[in-house]
């Protein structure tokens, strides 16, 4: 039995020390300990006190022996020497953790900023002018994610005020704020701002900060999107398809715009209400009335956003070059940076010096587009938003082309790096008026003097799939997009880079299943490690030779 007693003397130890950690984890954690735990901290403690005693009653005689040596005598000098300075190193530890809890800073140093807020949610956060009061109603176990995402907000903003709830624990609370239970499963956020609430049940920094940017503000805009030329589907069927525009709808909504479709040869004007005007992808051609329409609305300062495929069978292109743009006809090739080697879906990271692109820094992609430059000589102030790269082209011989699928660099074909979309302000004439009493004006003999308007806004972008379902999830696609729209609409300060939407995938887990997972990781598995350590130890130890 005395061979074994230093075995089972560091098996005690093993169990007494896991039952402490086991302890002091459950204690600090800040989650409720329930049975298991409790009897697992127990059990721990019961072992190994009687492993222990087992040891001790076992080897008393070589403990005398031991205790009277020289050897003993030097051993307890250097051990307390050796308890004492671990003990200084445990308190100096304690007391960095005390003093990090009182005062400290954060760092991302992840290569994409995971663990970072959008300059959006920055944006938004520096410029609150009132408190946002956050209550997150979520259990113990589901309450960490939840605070890890809302202490980025609060270590922002002093205005950003979080307090934890556990609705089972507070049923009155969820009452007060009229919560209805049935919402509370998975967790939720309430938002207060004033006297206006809102709810986010999915936990994820977008919708988070998208319910924010609703309260805070109070005047909606109002985005049209032109209808009955066969553009792109907002709404009804087809919006959902890979085609459609409506994420491009929900992503306008988000900023807290509102979206309709507007029929204009029906209606013969613009609504007054309209703040931006879209063209998304039209294939056949405008009204005369709608031509005048458009005409009308820009001379009284509108905002019109243009996006066109090649080879579109609509008849913008004459309104487009008077107000100063030129739509080529053509198609951008690039073979050195199109998406997995295809030519004719270039990734554009060439941006000028606009507020619509000054934040992008990652690339923005495009499917079968074409180029868009200012027109020499053209009315307006023009700035050209996005270059595709050197080894680009336009490729001006669209019939072999689309025929046969082939393009070669030559001929009239315009060189790299080629504009896709171009933003500028113009002012049109609106109208004529006569001269005094009907008389000549002293300065002409027409009798009239043109009038300038306004200053009209007005973004052209050479491709309407890079906003499409399919593809404004992608690089920075869905920016480019709400930016323009946000220029547009004079909202310069709501420019900025989104959250990105979380694609990773997720595993739901019973209650059950968590704590079963909870113990092996924690627990059972260290434990066991630390048991087959000292076994390996023990058996190495009593090898012949040793």
């Amino acid at each position: 039995m005395r061979g074994y007693a230093s075995l089972i003397g560091w098996l005690g130890g093993v169990a007494i020390l896991f039952g402490l950690l086991s302890l002091l984890l459950q204690l600090f954690s800040g989650t409720p300990m329930l049975g298991s735990d409790l009897w697992w901290i127990l059990g721990n403690f019961l072992v190994g006190a009687v492993l222990l005693a087992v040891a001790l009653v076992s080897s008393l005689d070589s403990l005398r022996e031991r205790l009277r040596s020289d050897e003993t005598r030097r051993a307890g000098k250097y051990g307390t020497s050796a308890l004492l300075s671990t003990a200084l190193g445990i308190a100096l530890l304690v007391m960095l953790a005390f003093l990090s809890t009182r005062y400290y800073a954060r760092w991302d140093w992840t290569e994409v900023g995971s663990h970072s807020l959008s300059s959006q949610t920055l944006n938004l956060l520096k410029g609150l002018e009132r408190d946002v009061e956050v209550t997150a109603f979520f259990s113990a176990i589901n309450a960490p994610p939840a605070r890890e995402l809302l202490d980025r907000y609060s270590y922002v903003s002093d205005r950003f005020k979080v307090r934890f709830a556990d609705p089972q624990a507070q049923p009155g609370l969820v009452r007060g704020l009229g919560i209805s239970p049935e919402r509370l499963e998975g967790g939720l956020i309430h938002i207060t701002i004033g006297e206006e609430s809102t709810d986010v049940t999915e936990l994820s920094e977008e919708k988070l900060t998208n319910a924010i940017l609703k309260l805070t503000r109070h005047e909606q805009k109002k985005v049209y999107f032109l209808i009955g030329h066969n553009e792109r589907r907002v709404e009804g069927e087809g919006a959902d398809g890979s085609e459609g525009f409506a994420f491009a709808k929900n992503a306008l909504e988000n900023e807290n715009y509102q979206v309709q479709t507007l029929l204009l040869a029906a209606k013969g004007e613009v609504p007054e209400d309209a703040d931006v005007v879209i063209l998304a992808g039209p294939t056949r051609p405008l009204h005369e009335i709608e031509h005048k329409a458009l005409d009308r609305y820009l001379e009284q300062g509108g905002a019109l956003l243009v996006l066109l495929d090649p080879r579109a069978k609509t008849d913008v292109y004459e309104d487009l070059a008077r107000w100063g743009v030129e739509v080529g006809d053509d198609v951008i090739v690039d073979r050195v940076q199109g998406l997995f080697g295809r030519p004719v879906s270039p990734l554009a990271a060439q941006y000028g010096d606009h507020p619509i692109t000054r934040e992008l820094r990652d690339a923005t992609l495009f499917h079968v587009a074409r180029s868009v430059r200012p027109e020499d000589g053209g009315t307006g102030d023009w700035t050209t938003l996005i270059l595709t790269s050197e080894a680009s082209w336009g490729e001006r011989d669209l019939d072999r082309f689309f025929s046969a699928g082939q393009a070669e660099f030559g001929g009239d074909d315009l060189a790299g790096p080629v504009p896709v979309a171009v933003a500028g302000t113009l002012r049109l004439a609106a109208g004529a008026e006569e001269g005094e009493g009907g008389s000549p004006d002293q300065e002409g003999d027409g009798g009239a003097e043109s009038k300038q308007g306004p200053e009209a806004h007005l973004v052209v972008i050479g491709d309407s799939d890079f906003a499409a379902n399919q593809l404004i999830g992608e690089f920075r696609n869905r920016d480019l997009f709400v930016n323009a729209v946000n220029w547009l609409l004079g909202d310069v300060e709501a420019i900025s880079i989104r959250p990105e939407q979380a694609r990773a995938s997720r595993m739901q887990l019973s209650g059950e299943q968590f704590l079963q997972i909870r113990y092996l990781s924690l627990f059972v598995l260290p434990q066991a490690i630390a048991v087959f350590g000292v076994f390996a130890w023990w058996s190495r130890r009593r090898a012949p030779g040793r």
